[in-house]
């Protein structure tokens, strides 16, 4: 049963990613045909183009060729626009197209320039410069070109591409040496329009043979992947809003806790603990007590399977989350089988992730499985059993900004960006930097590097980075309606946990309640607590001072 899932699982990702792909393509494709259809080109930078000899000719590798086309077509295969302006004054430009070996016969002994490669970003060109002393007539005398322009200023030359090995010739109409234009090439073609529609329509086949796969995929593997998690007491319940005080002995009415009268509104104390409850979603992760100096240098190289694994998991996640949103939006609710997928695949980034490079906690390796294990690294997330159809419209982009612009801001790389002074303005390059996050990280490592150990402070508060990212990722993928605190629960678990919960041994039946572990020394007190009943008052002696 579980091989099958595993089966339906892959095929869907592999037809959807192909399905998503074709779509891109076809939809890219259909916007390039509407430009066309105002009669635009696809253009290259407008860029300048100075030798100091008789002609700039394309390369015979880079020439314009359309021998491969079966001889003409009903329609129009493609047409090239080239655009050039000379730079020179008083001087006017010659754009021509012709067979190669026509253009070889005219600038034979001519000392011209061959362009041999053109980059853009920064701007760079390359030439083979062929020498020659012999003098050139007119271009535009010449009676071999198939498509040309002459004159001042801007020229465009149009020219529909045909079979054969042709060259691209731009020279000063004179012949004379000393060539300097600004150039843009730009493509158009009639086969955008088929190829975006076959690419569509070969998308849409896929994607609806590949989803409904990858669904029944994740549901089978979230079956499996399901076990009942021990209850930590003061975690969320489901009982009642996240937040709140639970149970009947700290019940809050009025301005009365338990009982007990509070003078005016002070209820700092009830509001501090509610403030303390542990997220929904909880993350933990215990730091080995013993590392290993120089094995974080490779972790990342040894995390590559799962980083192959977790590509095709994410993509699997993100079509879960949007079948979802359609399912709370209607039910309101989140499928079970679906929901445990998708914190098994949050769970298994978290181990490699704990593992590899955001924590590097352990040195154990670990699992492939997205059901909980003994792993030091651990998530779980409550289920919902009821989730708002209002939230889901705008929790996952607009009410989760403010957590998104934090959480960019502390694990974003910086970007620096500098001109080049040979041309300032167009050439530029670009060097990324490290994040506040990752440098964090890097700290760490370099300390266990040089002391073998692993400074506990730095370990807590990456934890407290972690957690606040899952927490956040949790909201986002419509898991919880629960909105994410703005704090840093540092630590190797959330606020509130008192123990490490049962990870081995027999799960309890259903309906039965899960054996809570004693609570450990120095764990927190419990929010839940009997009030003792009020003891009676004794009479006052009257002998006896106030």
């Amino acid at each position: 049963m579980k091989a099958r899932s595993i089966t339906m699982l892959i095929v869907g990702i592999l037809f959807s990613m192909m399905g998503v792909g074709l779509l891109f393509g076809g939809i890219a494709a259909s916007w390039v045909n509407a430009l066309q259809n105002d009669g635009g080109y696809l253009t290259s930078p407008r860029e300048r183009f100075a030798v100091d000899s008789t002609a700039i000719v394309s390369a015979r590798a880079d020439g314009i060729r359309g021998d491969s086309y079966p001889g003409p077509l009903p329609f129009d295969v493609g047409s090239v626009r080239i655009t050039a302006e000379s730079v020179n004054p008083g001087k006017d430009i010659f754009v021509g197209i012709a067979p190669r070996q026509d253009v070889d016969r005219y600038l034979s002994g001519a000392n011209y320039s061959e362009l041999r490669e053109v980059e853009f970003r920064p701007f760079r060109t390359e030439y083979r410069e062929v020498q020659g002393t012999t003098p050139l007539s007119d271009p535009a005398e010449q009676t071999f070109w198939v498509a040309s322009a002459l004159g001042g200023g801007e020229r465009n030359l149009d020219w529909k591409i045909a079979a054969g090995d042709w060259s691209v010739v731009v020279m000063n109409a004179d012949a004379s040496p000393g060539v300097s234009t600004d150039l843009q090439a730009g493509f158009r073609s009639e086969l955008f329009g088929p190829i975006a529609a076959g690419l569509l329509a070969a998308g849409a086949i896929l994607l609806v043979l590949g989803v409904p796969l990858l669904i029944f995929g994740a549901q089978g593997l979230g079956r499996h992947a399901a076990q009942p998690a021990a209850r930590v007491p003061g975690a969320y319940s489901g009982a009642a809003p996240y937040g709140a005080p639970q149970g009947p002995p700290n019940r809050v009415m009025g301005n009365q806790v338990s009982g007990n009268q509070v003078p005016g509104n002070q209820l700092t104390g009830v509001h501090d603990a509610a403030d303390a409850m542990p997220y929904p979603a909880r993350l933990r992760g215990e730091l080995d007590p013993v590392l290993s100096r120089w094995m974080w240098l490779v972790k990342w190289f040894l995390a590559i399977p799962h980083f192959v694994v977790l590509l095709f998991l994410w993509f699997a996640f993100v079509v879960v989350t949007i079948i979802a949103w359609f399912a709370i939006l209607f039910t309101a609710r989140f499928p079970r089988s679906l929901f445990n997928f998708n914190v098994g695949v949050l769970r298994w980034s978290w181990r490699v992730s704990f593992y590899a490079y955001s924590a590097l906690g352990t040195d154990r390796y670990p699992p492939f499985t997205l059901a909980r294990t003994d792993y030091p690294a651990d998530f779980e997330v409550d289920y919902p059993e009821r989730l708002s159809r209002g939230l889901v419209l705008v929790k996952g982009w607009l009410l989760a900004l403010p957590h998104l612009i934090i959480i960019g801001a502390l694990t974003g790389a910086s970007t620096v960006r500098w001109s080049d002074p040979q041309n300032p303005g167009i050439r530029y390059e670009t060097a990324t930097g490290f994040s506040l996050f990752n440098f964090l990280v890097l700290v760490a490592a370099v300390i266990l590097l040089f002391s073998g150990r692993y400074q506990r402070p730095l370990f807590d508060l990456l934890m407290g980075f972690n957690r606040w990212i899952y927490r956040v990722i949790t909201y986002v993928a419509l898991m919880r309606d629960e909105y994410p605190p703005f704090r840093l629960d540092q630590g190797a678990r959330d606020s509130g946990e008192r123990g490490p919960a049962p990870l081995t041994g027999p799960v309890p039946p259903e309906g039965t309640a899960p054996r809570i572990s004693p609570m450990p020394s120095g764990s927190p007190v419990p929010t839940e607590r009997p009030v003792p009943p009020e003891s009676p008052v004794p009479p006052s002696d009257p002998t006896t001072p106030a």
